[in-house]
């Protein structure tokens, strides 16, 4: 086995990532710090306020950091040019949606943050399915070996 990288590898990482790729990223990014953050501040509110049910308001903060991982761990990927992150990326994405429908459905300060979401959702969506996104990770199509 040589060490030497192939053509095909090669490809995937010459030249400048496209900014399509970068936003893609970055948006992944940011959902996840908002992630970090509502978690943080659900677990301050569990442990500092006065919850109906303390275990509850911490288990929920805790799992929320918890799933901010995907987003996090899919941005560094895009970053990076890896080719699996754009699964994590778009099921974050197709995930969001659901959320935004219920926070629009609010009749509160929610509906603004569900209208960011879904703009955010959908832009990120529509560059991480782009072909200069798929071509600069290295993604074929379907039947398409070379």
């Amino acid at each position: 086995m040589s060490d030497a990288p192939t053509a095909e590898k090669a490809d995937v990482t010459d030249g400048p990532r496209p900014r399509r790729l970068t936003y893609a990223a970055a948006l992944a990014g940011l959902e996840g710090l908002a992630l970090v953050a509502g978690g943080a501040w659900m677990l301050v509110l569990g442990l500092a306020g006065s919850p109906d049910d303390r275990g509850q308001a911490v288990t929920g903060g805790v799992t929320v950091i918890v799933l901010a991982l995907l987003p996090l761990l899919a941005a560094r990927g895009l970053l990076l040019r890896k080719s699996w992150s754009r699964g994590p990326a778009v099921i974050t994405q197709i995930m969001a949606l659901p959320v935004a429908y219920n926070l629009l459905q609010a009749d509160s300060i929610a509906i603004p943050v569900g209208i960011a979401l879904a703009v955010v959702s959908i832009a990120s969506l529509v560059l991480l399915v782009n072909s200069a996104t798929t071509q600069a990770l290295g993604i074929k199509g379907p039947g398409r070996s070379s």
